[in-house]
């Protein structure tokens, strides 16, 4: 009889159903659906009670095998791997796309993604405020303590080697992080522990991270981690809050040393090719004016013997070409001229003076504040007679 029977109150007085009536239910029920009668034995049989119930448990045991084989089916994708384990040891690493393994309690599969890019920080945690001063304070090779603080971003490599390598003290599995940071601050104290304080704060820093980069993945390298590290960023390198003031006025004033030392030596690269320069320059002045006195010296020495040649070939003649020569020199210079007229009358002379001067000096200037004297003389009759004098006494 069903539950849903209007009847089962009436038959049962008011009481609870028949819990065997129902299970017998239930029974045929499931029988039908695999193509048994259902209704062939009498009501209070006990065969096919127990048949029926038998065939409903097999029916459930094969559903719940069908969910167990089910269970076995998962998806790898491109970024990952999936590794196989049976009874908790390796069988196979998956790659990406469905696969199916035997169901736990046989196999278990352990995804693992290899491109996600993980970061470890070492010195702080999420701000560079948030100071872990056990892992940053470290000493140099000049004994000086620097604070530094850096984060290291790395992939996973060996998906084997990740699960079954990584276990820390306290028997805690597949915690990398904790390994990453340990070995990064091992790196990073040798290195710095081999380096000077300036190197270290400022023209080193990219030596200090690449050399502790090679020096973190030799490390997991030997533990085979199967880590391999991407980059190690410089965060923060300064000497301790303790004596910042002091180291700051220390790094200014070398600053203002570098600063002077480039000012002086700008003004020693100004200075200095201006001086060899000009010492260049008198120097090959001074070699000219050699060479001009030499060639003159010379000059006058072999004009002299030609001189002196002719003159002891005719002394009189050779004196007054001399003296004559001598006149034109000095008086194609002059800027005064004295006319001496000695004939007698009034007669007007007109003198081209500015004439005369132009082709006896051959373009000499004439004094505007030195006018040309005329020296007139009524009392002689003759042509007047023209000199030419030299320049004012104190011009000479």
């Amino acid at each position: 009889m069903g539950l849903n029977d209007p009847q089962w109150g009436n038959k049962n007085n008011g009481g609870p159903p028949d819990l065997e009536e129902v299970v017998r239910n239930l029974n045929k029920k499931i029988a039908s659906l695999f193509g048994g009668s259902g209704g062939g034995a009498p009501k209070g049989g006990s065969g096919n009670s127990s048949g029926g119930f038998a065939g409903g448990a097999g029916l459930i045991v094969l559903i719940v095998v069908l969910i167990w084989l089910a269970s076995g089916f998962y998806i790898v994708d491109a970024s990952q791997r999936g590794v196989v384990l049976r009874f908790g040891k390796q069988v196979e690493i998956t790659e990406a796309g469905p696969r199916w393994h035997f169901p736990y309690p046989v196999e278990a599969v352990e995804v693992v993604n290899l491109s996600q890019v993980r970061t470890v920080e070492v010195g702080y945690r999420d701000n560079v405020k948030n100071k872990q001063l056990r892992e940053s304070l470290m000493l140099t090779d000049d004994e000086n303590i620097i604070d530094i603080q850096f984060a290291v971003q790395y992939f996973l490599k060996d998906p084997a080697e990740y699960l079954f390598n990584n276990r820390m003290s306290d028997n805690r599995a597949g915690d990398e992080r904790e390994i990453v940071r340990q070995a990064a601050e091992t790196a990073i104290r040798e290195v710095v522990g081999k380096s000077k304080m300036d190197f270290v704060l400022y023209e080193g820093r990219e030596q200090v991270a690449a050399s502790t980069t090679k020096l973190i993945q030799d490390i997991l390298d030997r533990y085979k981690a199967g880590i391999i590290i991407s980059k190690v960023t410089m965060q923060n390198a300064q000497p301790p809050e303790q004596v910042q003031a002091a180291f700051d006025d220390a790094v200014k004033a070398g600053q203002d040393r570098e600063r002077q030392k480039n000012e002086g030596q700008a003004y020693a690269n100004d200075v200095v090719p201006r001086a060899k320069g000009a010492a260049a320059r008198l120097m090959q002045e001074a070699d000219g004016y050699k060479q001009s006195v030499i060639a003159n010296a010379e000059g006058d020495a072999s004009r002299f013997k030609q001189i002196l040649v002719e003159y002891e070939k005719a002394p009189q003649v050779t004196r007054e070409r001399m003296y004559q020569d001598m006149k034109q020199q000095i008086l194609t210079s002059t800027s005064k001229v004295i006319v001496d007229q000695k004939s007698g009358g009034g007669n007007l002379l007109y003198l081209p003076l500015d004439k005369l001067i132009q082709s006896t000096s051959q373009g000499a200037e004439l004094p505007s504040s030195k006018p040309t004297e005329q020296l007139t003389s009524p009392a002689s009759g003759d042509a007047p007679a023209v000199r030419v004098l030299g320049r004012e006494r104190e011009a000479r």
